[in-house]
């Protein structure tokens, strides 16, 4: 499992996994915030499975 993302994508995600995340326990308090772990731990890990199966990579580094 090789790295697919770049910094700016994986800093992206990180924010918005942690802003959806942040529904679940402040503001509407919806259940929907915990889609919110998925962008967060992809943007932690640096790769994204549905990026693997549509051939993309914001990486610029070869792995």
């Amino acid at each position: 499992m090789s790295r697919n993302e770049g910094n700016i994508d994986r800093a992206l995600r990180i924010i918005a996994g942690l802003a959806l995340l942040a529904l679940v326990f402040v503001g509407p308090q919806t259940p929907w915030g915990w889609i919110g772990i998925v962008p967060l731990v992809t943007g932690l890990v640096g790769f994204c499975p549905l990026y693997r199966l549509l051939g993309i990579n914001t990486c610029a580094l070869k792995s």
